[in-house]
């Protein structure tokens, strides 16, 4: 009867262990339920933590760049509307030439190589005093910072009375359009070492701050308005020089129309029948001679050398 007894109790005793057994092992799966839930809703809340964080700081990074941009700072003698045009020239010479030009524009390059001696020459006798405005449309169309930067840095050159040597070396030097080397400061100041008393520590911090960055904003953005055909524009005496592809204007025909303003007699007929430096307009580019389009017009390849009137390059 012991054994009996004794062989009741054992069985009862594993029963006993199994359902202790069995009741544990659903706490623990009830355990590691509740533990990977816990797990996954740290996860989510991490993620969204950090989605937070980033909207954060991209908010912030768009604020800084808003900041960055500074105030409208016009470099030192700007002159006409809002002073976003740098002169040259005696400010009495009876002809103005106003141009719209980008330092990374390829047609741009090609007009100050075929008619910056004639210029020159003009300015230096008292009759011509021409008004530059800086477009950074080469970086709108191709990305990058060159115009804008190049720009910069010629502003800058201008606040230490070293523009037209600045604005000159910097076509003379121009890189390949899709180059944009120009927006690297470290270019745009080992060029500014060949202008004999430009490399300065105040030209330098100009350049790296840029400072004038939001005055070339606010010319590329009176550029836009004005709905010019593109870079470069060139008007004298308020009429556009380059626009009429089958009597443009020659840097000898714009010699004698200056000339001649001087003298009183007028020239406004001149260069009629000469043979253009542009060439023909944009194939199929939809715009008349003559007529304004939108500054993103086709461009055609430049072209040409200095004191050149052969066929160059239409305007970017």
């Amino acid at each position: 009867m012991s054994e009996k007894n004794d062989g009741a109790n054992r069985d009862a005793t594993k029963r006993s262990a199994r359902e202790r057994l069995l009741v544990e092992r659903e706490r623990q799966k009830t355990r590691d339920k509740r533990r990977r839930t816990l797990v996954v809703a740290a996860a989510v809340v991490g993620v969204l933590g950090l989605a937070t964080v980033v909207g954060v700081i991209a908010a912030n990074t768009g604020k800084d760049d808003s900041a960055k941009a500074g105030p409208v700072v016009a470099p030192s003698g700007a002159t006409g509307k809002d002073a976003l045009a740098i002169q040259a020239g005696k400010p009495e010479a009876k002809s103005s030439l106003t141009v719209w030009e980008d330092f990374r524009c390829p047609s741009c390059k090609f007009f100050e190589d075929n008619y910056r001696d004639v210029i020159h020459d003009l300015e230096a006798k008292g009759l011509l005093k021409v008004d530059y405005h800086l477009v950074t449309l080469i970086d709108r169309r191709m990305g990058g910072s060159g115009s804008l930067k190049a720009a910069n840095a010629a502003a800058c050159a201008q606040d230490a009375g070293k523009f037209t040597e600045y604005h000159d070396l910097l076509f003379q030097n121009q890189p390949q359009e899709i180059d944009d080397a120009f927006g690297k400061n470290a270019k745009l100041l080992e060029l500014a070492g060949k202008v004999d008393g430009l490399d300065t520590p105040e030209f330098r911090s100009c350049v790296e701050d840029g400072t004038h960055n939001s005055w070339v904003a606010k010319s590329d953005a009176a550029f836009t308005a004005g709905q010019f055909r593109g870079t470069p524009t060139v008007l004298l005496n308020g009429k556009d020089i380059l626009s009429d592809q089958a009597n443009q204007v020659t840097p000898q025909k714009l010699k004698e129309q200056v000339e001649a303003a001087a003298k009183g007699s007028g020239g406004a007929a001149a260069g009629a029948g000469k043979a253009s430096p542009w060439g023909s307009a944009t194939p199929g580019s939809g715009t008349k001679a003559g007529a304004k389009a939108s500054p993103s017009a086709s461009r055609t390849g430049s072209g040409g050398s200095s004191g050149s009137s052969s066929s160059g390059s239409a305007q970017d």
